[in-house]
């Protein structure tokens, strides 16, 4: 069971995804912070803030109560979100995919002798069956 695991650990596919999802985290928070000193303020500049501190349109309810659409909290989840995934793809999927390719090219890979499908097998068993009744 432990040799498993650690066959599993070793492969390089849960390794890279290790990695992008530590770097991904740390550059997340750097997004987080863009978006909170830049984009938010930019947005604001269109909304007032309510009470809560979200900014957006605001709307009456049918009771009279004040509604504010948080579009500040939404705009700043989409923006990051686009910028962790822009990151990760350019700065780690797509150098490794080369990578790759370029692995793939020095080194290719020797073709495995082809099995016998099962219809070939059967054939085969028939046919020595046949010659042993004989």
């Amino acid at each position: 069971m432990i040799k498993g695991f650690r066959e599993f650990i070793a492969q390089g596919n849960v390794i890279d995804l290790a990695v992008a999802v530590v770097i991904g985290g740390a550059f997340g928070a750097i997004v987080n912070a863009v978006v909170e000193s830049v984009i938010n303020p930019l947005v604001a500049l269109f909304y007032v803030a309510d009470e809560a501190g979200n900014f957006g349109p605001e709307l009456t309810g049918l009771y009279g109560q004040s509604v504010t659409f948080p579009l500040g909290s939404l705009i700043s989840a989409i923006i990051s979100f686009f910028a962790v995934a822009f990151v990760v793809y350019f700065v780690f999927v797509l150098p490794m995919n080369k990578w790759n390719e370029q692995r793939a090219a020095r080194n290719p890979a020797v073709e495995e002798e082809t099995l016998p499908t099962e219809q070939e097998l059967l054939i085969e068993i028939r046919d020595l069956l046949r010659r042993n009744e004989r």
